[in-house]
């Protein structure tokens, strides 16, 4: 395996947040361990996914969720839509929508807010909801047509994002112009690399799978052929040989360089249901890993399984380039494996049948949630964050 294709893959994930696990429990990070409280964090879990998913039926943890808030089934709406279109163009369909709504999915901020008629929704779910409004009312197509199309994605604006989500100076998105510069960028992506999206369209990317693969494929090929053919798309931060590394970033105190694909493995997730639904087997799903974002993070900090040192830490806003957040996400990512293993050993499930997709689903990220409500009044994240719009 190369530099290159090891950095972009799950196992790159693991092995570099592991070391910087190795540097806390050495003392040599911002953060203590405080693996005494793994149990009751599980336990919280437990809680949490008994009370979500009493049949323990649990969906992988992806983006087709939050279209479903609020008991309306915006999907069905959606396969309506479709009708009469042959699987593979359903899923190319599916997945220009998925692809959209999730480079819109970063942090919303606590104040923003999307009415659906009567009903109003917030952060991730509201995201979800206004996004999925923008792709039915055709924005990301020149063609008017339910697609998302590299000339209609190159020339999405900031003005276009607030409009759909609605934004004012009473209702503020915290980064707008981010948003919309990633759905910039992902038209360019698609339309530079005919190869794999033959029509500039980011639903191309199943029929580069099936090329490539044939009808079955990892998960993990899944995610690199997302992180190698998608990776233009984000801010230029790290690259190997003219390949944009994205969320890998460099920890200043150790040189090492710490690999998360959090948006990357976010998009795989959602991926799957679509390509699996148009006839494909995705396999080993259980080698991703847990995404390291604000909620799974917010979880073990606010149930005392990771502290910071200095207190003054909670105080200030921090940068996703500075080592104190690095490290917060590395010991998410590690501390969401030892959960998953209590949680699975609990409940008697293998990796196989229950991989982290649906622990993330079933409990860690609602468990996050719910504990930040009990600790702030507008459940932010324990851990302040300056946010661009592209991490978390």
């Amino acid at each position: 395996m190369s530099d290159l294709d090891y950095l972009l893959s799950p196992q790159a994930v693991r092995e570099t947040t592991s070391k910087i696990y190795e540097l806390t429990k050495a003392g040599k990070t911002n953060f203590e361990l405080h693996e005494d409280k793994l149990q009751s964090v599980a336990d919280f879990v437990l809680e949490v996914i008994r009370d979500n998913y009493p049949s323990l039926e649990i969906p992988f943890h992806s983006r087709w969720g939050h279209f479903q808030v609020g008991d309306i089934d915006r999907n069905s709406k959606l396969d309506q839509a479709l009708q009469g279109v042959d699987k593979t163009e359903i899923a190319r369909t599916k997945l220009d929508l998925v692809i959209t709504s999730v480079l819109l999915d970063a942090g919303a901020g606590p104040n923003w807010k999307f009415q659906e008629g009567e009903n109003v929704f917030s952060r991730s779910e509201g995201l979800g909801v206004a996004s999925w409004h923008m792709f039915m009312n055709k924005k990301f197509s020149v063609e008017d047509s339910l697609r998302a199309d590299a000339k209609a994605l190159i020339n999405i604006t900031e003005n276009d994002i607030n409009e759909a989500f609605q934004v004012s100076e009473s209702n503020p998105l915290i980064g707008a112009a981010g948003r919309a510069g990633l759905l910039k960028s992902l038209g360019e992506c698609v339309s530079s690399q005919p190869g794999v999206f033959k029509d500039s369209r980011p639903g191309n990317i199943v029929d580069y799978m099936q090329e490539k693969y044939g009808d079955e494929f990892e998960a993990s090929e899944l995610l690199q052929a997302v992180l190698k053919h998608f990776g233009s798309i984000w801010p230029s931060r790290l690259q190997i040989d003219g390949v944009n590394l994205g969320d890998i970033w460099k920890h200043q105190a150790s040189g090492e360089l710490v690999a998360f694909h959090k948006l990357s493995q976010w998009l795989t997730y959602s991926l799957i249901e679509p390509i699996e639904e148009a006839g494909f087997k995705v396999k080993n799903v259980n080698k991703l890993t847990g995404l390291a974002e604000y909620r799974n993070g917010g979880l073990i900090v606010d149930m005392g399984l990771i502290t910071l040192k200095d207190v003054q830490q909670y105080s200030y806003s921090h940068k996703p380039d500075s080592d104190l957040i690095i490290e917060w996400r590395a010991l998410t990512v590690v501390m969401l494996d030892k959960i998953a293993d209590i949680v699975r050993s609990t409940l008697k499930f293998d990796e196989q049948n229950f991989p982290l997709a649906k622990v993330l689903e079933g409990g860690t990220w609602w468990a996050g949630r719910r504990i930040a409500a009990t600790k702030r009044a507008d459940s932010s994240p324990p851990i302040k964050l300056d946010s661009d719009g592209t991490v978390f």
